[in-house]
């Protein structure tokens, strides 16, 4: 996500934007960079899957945890990181063959010359992304001049600028500390800044500060984040039932999770690294996306439900503030035939 640097907002942009463009990840910084989570049976036959800290992705441990990828005839290496943009730099280098992501980021992805496809909408963020300030700040137009950290190029940099440019007021007229997410969140709560624009749970990290408060937030601008599974078209191409297994996978978890609700937050909030009752407080702010919300998501249209159209206008983004040259092929980027099979097999499609 430190991939880009945001900005400058189109009005029409943000009147339309509804539905998408990426999200951040979360982690109070968790222990490991890059660690295998596999089973010790996983060989080179197993599919890499990356994940990093988000609500919206920690139902990929349930499935490893409960055997549902294996249930579904996949062995999958799930490799955990501390750093989201580790996460996409591997993907992007061909070390990991699908990796957890937002929309935005795989578009800038895609603007830089990588081939990749997303096959499933995890999530979209409704206010676990959030801008947090310190006591005495009140509004929008009380960040003037004070020291704003977020890990440039994030979603959570992106929110920062939606609220800032929907008050009126500039980027300049805040003191901007680019810092990686995990450090913006301990840099505020060590007094060093003045406000920081974190994801969960370091949201929760960052609420720990004294007279901390959220100033706003992603629920404050709907469908805004969106959040992925994305996979090489290399991997798709060569391994299209791998790749089926997984989107099974995901459904299969979704419905363990309705049917196992205390059991599935125990093993979400270890990975976390926050207790059960910080991660409940996640629960309203990651909307996770059933079967039908996902078969709708990839239909044409011409507002920001359709991710097509979103991407559209994400691409239309990067190239007007100056991030890419040219705008990105995206008439490639998205692939609905293994939410299309799932759903077959349920009658749904």
């Amino acid at each position: 996500m430190k991939i880009r640097s945001l900005f400058s907002y189109v009005i029409l942009f943000l009147v339309t934007l509804t539905f998408t463009i990426g999200c951040t990840n979360p982690a109070v910084y968790i222990k490991t960079t890059n660690q295998s989570n596999s089973v010790s049976s996983a060989g080179v036959d197993a599919v890499r899957l990356g994940f990093s800290a988000w609500p919206g992705w920690f139902p990929w441990q349930i499935a490893q945890d409960e055997g549902i990828f294996k249930a579904n005839n996949v062995q999958v290496d799930l490799k955990w990181f501390d750093g989201y943009l580790e996460s996409i730099s591997t993907l992007t280098a061909g070390q990991i063959d699908a990796n957890s992501q937002t929309l935005g980021d795989t578009v800038n992805s895609v603007a830089g010359g990588a081939d990749q496809v997303i096959v499933l909408v995890n999530d979209n963020s409704t206010g676990n992304d959030k801008v947090i300030v310190r006591e005495g700040i009140n509004s929008v137009a009380d960040l003037k001049g004070k020291k704003v950290a977020a890990e440039e190029g994030t979603v959570d940099h992106f929110l920062l600028l939606l609220g800032l440019k929907q008050a009126g007021i500039s980027p300049q007229d805040i003191q901007f500390i680019p810092l990686e997410t995990g450090k913006a969140a301990a840099a505020f709560v060590g007094g060093q800044v003045d406000a920081v624009a974190v994801f969960a749970p370091f949201t929760t990290q960052a609420l720990k500060r004294p007279g901390s408060k959220e100033l706003f937030s992603s629920k404050d601008f709907p469908g805004a984040i969106s959040d992925h599974l994305v996979f090489t078209r290399k991997f798709v191409n060569e391994h299209p039932e791998q790749v089926q297994a997984i989107v099974d996978s995901w459904f299969v978890t979704l419905d363990y999770m309705k049917t196992n609700r205390d059991k599935s937050y125990k093993t979400m909030a270890k990975r976390a690294g926050v207790t059960v009752n910080e991660y409940q407080e996640y629960a309203d702010g990651t909307q996770l996306f059933t079967l039908e919300e996902n078969l709708k998501a990839f239909q044409p249209g011409n507002t920001m439900t359709s991710l097509q159209f979103a991407a559209q206008e994400m691409s239309k983004f990067l190239t007007e503030v100056g991030l890419t040259k040219t705008q990105p092929d995206i008439s490639r980027l998205f692939d609905d035939r293994f939410i299309q099979a799932y759903a077959k097999k349920f009658n749904q499609a």
